[in-house]
């Protein structure tokens, strides 16, 4: 079953889930998991945590589609934005069993050369066997 086929279940209709304490402590470290990935630019955490569909739309506007693509974006993107990058999440919602999205704050610590970007990113996780992978990200910066 695709990821998009996770979302659109019926239980969509009928309102969201709540997260469990067990799945939110596991959707928070995916998260956590994708930023030290990021930082460390560690393909192998990477590759691990993504589903092979994985597509992001960055804050230029690239649409990146596959675990390939958007792994070597990535890895392109943090050597082009040095800073440490932060997130935050501020938001957990549960679709159903299966499907969560995840909105986060997002940041780049920048030195004097490069200022902080601060921006807000989405992640669609899906639920795996036992384990929570990333299917979609969104980054968006804000308006003001």
């Amino acid at each position: 079953m695709g990821v998009f086929q996770h979302a659109l279940n019926t239980s969509l209709l009928f309102g969201q889930h709540q997260v469990s304490g067990q799945d939110q402590i596991k959707i928070l470290t995916l998260i956590d998991e994708y930023s030290k990935a990021r930082e460390n630019q560690d393909t192998l955490l990477l590759k691990s945590i993504l589903t092979t569909e994985v597509d992001q739309l960055v804050s230029s506007g690239e649409w990146r589609t596959g675990i390939s693509e958007a792994m070597y974006g990535m890895q392109r993107s943090s050597a082009n934005n040095p800073g440490q990058r932060q997130l935050k999440v501020e938001k957990t919602r549960l679709l159903n069993e299966t499907c969560a999205i995840v909105d986060a704050r997002y940041e780049i610590i920048g030195d004097n050369e490069a200022p902080t970007r601060r921006m807000w990113s989405t992640f669609l996780v899906i639920k795996e066997g036992e384990n929570w992978k990333i299917a979609g990200i969104r980054n968006m910066m804000p308006a003001r």
